[in-house]
């Protein structure tokens, strides 16, 4: 009986033992598992750092900024610096090597004097705005026609009464020549490019035009849709309203993609961002949230010549 007692208590020990190695061994296994996927996370976000600075179109630059500070939260080590000026300025800063991307409303062949400095940049069309024409509240008008804008930017119809709005002199809240805002909306809107007349505003920053429309009596400007509030009234464009069903229609012909260009293919941590863009946290959230439209769902495409088709 003793000897039974002995054997059992012998074999209960060694059991006990065997179970306390595997134990230990597992810990061990799990240990290095985490271990390896903590360095993992490191490696992945010490892979991203650096400084990105875009500039450039200023109805793209809400986009840009918005998802730029998203990225940093992301990567912690990159920094993401966004400036206006317009199109054109982004296009020339990044030919030039001051940026890394070069913000803009139209095709770089468009704006770009320098053919050859054009076909080095490599077009991310990111998005599509579409752009309408804006009034203060007051003057009474809700649409025009394409032939009465085109009247209002070359100075032959000065007032809006001539429109069936309120007896008021009408100011023009224009942008320079070097905005891809202007050059839309000169070819899309009015089909032909402008003269700037005496006496009319001019302004890039497309916050202060809507600025400057809803502060003065009988303004008109035109904005992307992602500045659109109550505080200005976009006016129909020959009975069509500005509204992003109806450009992804093509029923709304006031529209452009907007562009980030990088000279040559880009760096990995602009890549990275840039790649970022196209993600549908991106395309279905702040492109969306911002008032833009996400360029793949557009039923119909433009090309650089300005052709439509389905």
């Amino acid at each position: 009986m003793k000897l039974k007692k002995l054997l059992l208590l012998t074999l209960t020990l060694a059991f006990a033992v065997s179970l306390a190695a595997c134990g230990n061994k597992d810990n061990t296994s799990n240990s290095a598992t985490n271990a390896e996927n903590n360095n993992a996370g490191k490696s992945e976000t010490a892979a991203l750092s650096g400084s990105i600075l875009a500039s450039g179109s200023t109805a793209l630059q809400p986009l840009v900024e918005q998802v730029g500070k998203k990225f940093m939260d992301k990567n912690p080590g990159v920094s993401v610096q966004v400036q206006g000026g317009g199109s054109g300025t982004g296009l020339t800063q990044v030919s030039g090597g001051q940026v890394q991307i070069g913000n803009s409303d139209v095709f770089a062949t468009e704006k770009m004097k320098d053919a050859a400095a054009a076909k080095e940049l490599v077009d991310h069309q990111v998005a599509v705005v579409a752009i309408a024409a804006v009034v203060n509240p007051e003057v009474g008008v809700t649409s025009l026609t394409k032939q009465q804008l085109v009247d209002i930017f070359t100075g032959k119809i000065t007032n809006w009464k001539e429109v069936q709005g309120k007896d008021q002199a009408i100011v023009i809240v224009n942008r320079p020549s070097s905005s891809g805002t202007r050059a839309t909306f000169e070819k899309y809107a009015l089909g032909t490019k402008t003269e700037d007349l005496k006496g009319s505003i001019q302004e890039d920053s497309s916050g202060t035009v809507k600025k400057l429309v809803t502060d003065t009596p009988g303004a008109i400007g035109y904005l992307a849709l992602s500045y659109l509030d109550d505080k200005v009234k976009a006016v129909q464009y020959d009975g069509v309203d500005a509204t992003v069903d109806n450009v992804v229609a093509g029923k709304y012909p006031v529209w452009a993609y907007e562009h980030m260009y990088t000279k040559g293919e880009p760096d990995a941590t602009t890549k990275a961002f840039l790649d970022y863009f196209m993600t549908d946290e991106v395309q279905n959230g702040d492109v969306v949230e911002l008032g833009y439209i996400p360029a793949n769902k557009m039923q119909v495409k433009r090309d650089e010549a300005g052709n439509v088709t389905k």
